[in-house]
């Protein structure tokens, strides 16, 4: 038994609380955990990193996947649904909370046929803005209110040239 840093992204809680947990760890070692951290967890689901299932209900469980540095997500959503827009076509998938920005955009890029050199000159926008979110993002970071949905759109990658 080791004690580790793992790093908790909670819905409702702005940016990212760093904790110490000994893994191996129960769910009820988890719980105590976010209880320390004054992160609600009550009707929230857990997920660590981009596992696609959440963590047991069950506190006498173990928790599968906990590692030094993991992503901690608690969120109110089991799947995400994104969508993505790219000239004239649409599609969609619903993804695991932890699932970041870079695995939407490789399955877009995959879904669109796009070849290698018109991937690496696109990048995902949050539809109706500007934003375009770092790949290393969570998509349980993007979701607002009590939504379950991203929308992107694939566009250009703008460069500045100087």
């Amino acid at each position: 038994m080791s004690k580790t840093i793992i790093f908790i992204q909670a819905e409702g809680k702005p940016g990212i609380t760093e904790a110490g947990i000994t893994i191996p760890a129960t769910v009820r070692d988890l719980h105590e955990v976010f209880k320390t951290h004054g992160i609600d967890f009550e009707g929230f689901e857990v997920f660590i990193d981009e596992a696609e299932a959440p963590v047991l209900h069950d506190a006498k469980a173990p928790v599968e996947g906990l590692k030094h540095g993991s992503r901690v997500h608690v969120t109110r959503c089991k799947r995400i649904k994104v969508t993505v827009h790219y000239m004239d076509r649409t599609i969609e998938r619903a993804f695991a909370p932890g699932n970041r920005v870079r695995t939407v955009k490789q399955w877009a890029v995959r879904e669109f046929k796009l070849n290698p050199t018109d991937a690496g000159e696109h990048v995902l926008q949050l539809c109706n803005s500007t934003a375009q979110p770092p790949t290393d993002t969570a998509l349980a970071e993007l979701v607002s209110g009590h939504s379950c949905d991203i929308c992107f759109d694939l566009v250009p990658e703008k460069r500045v040239e100087g």
